[in-house]
């Protein structure tokens, strides 16, 4: 019998390549979402709705349910399966603690009752990103310099404590993401098209950030992770206690955004003379660490694989879908 997966913020950015990975993959894959869900192909939800996620949750006989972070999109509208964006969360710190904390402590203890797996989306920036740290093992000390940061960790928190006794909550932590995109805005990394055709305006001087170190990493490769995770911890059963509960995934492209910028600048054949690299800003209203790159580590020593996707080839072969 097919294995059935519960997908979060499936409308987003990252929960629609979870959602068609896993269903490719021969699994019956049920999708949540809120401001773009459209019954009964999607389930409408409002996550901060603790006995409205009981109420469906008991509807569905799943194996799993994947709980991921919202795109911007939906951050413009409502507040979604978690909150990706650290400026989003500083104008709404209340809302930022109800989606990336006490949303998640429900999905966790509807899991313990269903005896199904979690599989939790976290961040980079549970790490302070000093220079000269990454990269980060998963046993690092978490220390979010952001209010982003600290509400992810604290979903950690709430997962580990909630099941501790079950070993049904695994945490995946991952980088900043691009893919297919319904609109370059679903991503920090997409969105940068923008920026580059922004700069082509005359008397163009868009400011870009040079000195962060950003790891993209591609949605397709994180869901097809997500799925491995999936099939290996479901299998383990009674011995699941022994895997570990963190786990993270990250490629080995580095840049920063400028050096994002000039890349698809490259690609398209377009100068970038409208744009200028800055370097840290000691006064922006929230703090973005310098470094986080993940270690991959503890997905290997599970036997998982850790291969991503080339971020300039595969730029080279989607980025005419953006052209103007």
């Amino acid at each position: 019998m097919a294995k059935t997966a519960v997908v979060t913020g499936a409308t987003g950015f990252l929960g629609r390549q979870v959602l068609q990975v896993f269903s490719s993959a021969g699994w019956k894959a049920i999708g949540t979402g809120y401001s773009r869900a459209n019954p009964p192909t999607l389930h409408k939800i409002d996550l901060s709705d603790a006995d409205a996620v009981r109420s469906l949750l008991d509807e569905i006989k799943y194996d799993t349910l994947f709980h991921e972070h919202c795109n911007s999109h939906q951050l413009t509208t409502r507040w979604g399966a978690a909150n990706r964006f650290p400026d989003k969360c500083d104008q709404d710190p209340d809302g930022a603690r109800r989606i990336n904390v006490e949303a998640t402590q429900h999905l966790a203890q509807a899991c313990n009752t269903h005896s199904a797996l979690l599989i939790y989306i976290s961040t980079d920036y549970v790490f302070p990103g000093r220079p000269g740290e990454a990269p980060y093992e998963v046993e690092a000390d978490p220390e979010p310099t952001n209010l982003y940061g600290q509400t992810k960790r604290d979903g950690e928190r709430a997962i580990l404590e909630i099941t501790q006794d079950t070993a049904l909550g695994v945490i995946l932590r991952v980088p900043v993401l691009y893919g297919k995109a319904n609109q370059p805005s679903e991503s920090a990394v997409n969105i940068l098209l923008d920026a580059v055709w922004k700069a082509q305006e005359n008397g163009a001087q868009v400011k870009m950030d040079h000195y962060a170190q950003r790891y993209p990493t591609n949605t397709e490769d994180v869901a097809h992770v997500c799925l491995d995770v999936a099939i290996k911890y479901l299998d383990a059963k009674d011995e699941r206690q022994s895997l570990p509960k963190l786990l993270q995934f990250s490629s080995e492209d580095r840049h920063t955004k400028y050096e994002i910028c000039k890349l698809l600048a490259d690609i398209m054949g377009l100068p970038l003379a409208g744009m200028i690299a800055i370097g840290a800003d000691p006064n922006a209203s929230v703090q973005r660490p310098y470094d986080t790159h993940l270690s991959t580590k503890a997905l290997q020593d599970v036997g998982i694989s850790v291969r991503t996707q080339d971020f300039e080839a595969w730029w080279r072969r989607e980025v005419k879908a953006y052209r103007k």
